[in-house]
């Protein structure tokens, strides 16, 4: 193989290597202006969108270790990154919504291969943040719990003792205003 192709190749070998997903499309149609676009939209979600070679892509598959993909024909880009699956998959079928295009072919996530529906069916889950809040709050809220039932013994305790408090407060208060006649009619 010649040096500049092999060199594109090993290129393209490490951004899948790097990357926890790869989505494969077909861009044709796609205009220069709706290609910035999408690579923007993608690049705010930390994800790339590249133009490569079927052949090239095929070699680097192999050298990254990936499974090999059979719909790899006509005019190909993929899509790799290295923060969340869901957002780019996200960027890519709301952009493929709005401009009909790019079309998906195949992809491949954490190394297994996925049906462009599988792709369309993560792109509709929640995105990463949310479902670490989520299972942050599925995580606290037993010990929160465990937290309280554990504060409520004590809890009970202060207020049994803050009602007899509050009673022997109320009945010398009773007292004292009873005294307080009894002593006004001995002066008198």
């Amino acid at each position: 193989m010649h040096p500049g192709k092999a060199s594109i190749v090993e290129d393209i070998a490490s951004r899948l290597n790097a990357s926890p997903f790869l989505f494969v499309a077909d861009y044709t149609g796609l205009k220069v202006t709706q290609f910035s676009e999408l690579r923007n939209r993608l690049f705010a979600v930390g994800a790339q969108f590249h133009v490569v070679k079927n052949t090239f892509l095929r070699r680097a598959m192999v050298d990254a270790g990936l499974p090999e993909l059979d719909d790899l024909h006509g005019q190909t880009a993929i899509v790799t990154g290295e923060k969340d699956v869901a957002a780019a998959a996200k960027v890519v079928k709301t952009f493929a919504t709005e401009f009909k295009k790019p079309t998906l072919r195949a992809g491949i996530v954490d190394r297994l291969s996925v049906s462009p529906d599988q792709i369309n069916a993560i792109a509709d889950l929640p995105s990463r943040d949310v479902l670490l809040a989520t299972l942050l709050g599925v995580l606290q809220a037993p010990a929160s719990q465990l937290v309280r039932v554990l504060n409520e013994p004590a809890a009970s305790l202060a207020r049994v003792l803050q009602a007899k408090v509050d009673q022997a407060g109320a009945s010398a208060e009773v007292e004292a205003a009873v005294e307080v006649p009894a002593e006004a009619e001995a002066a008198s």
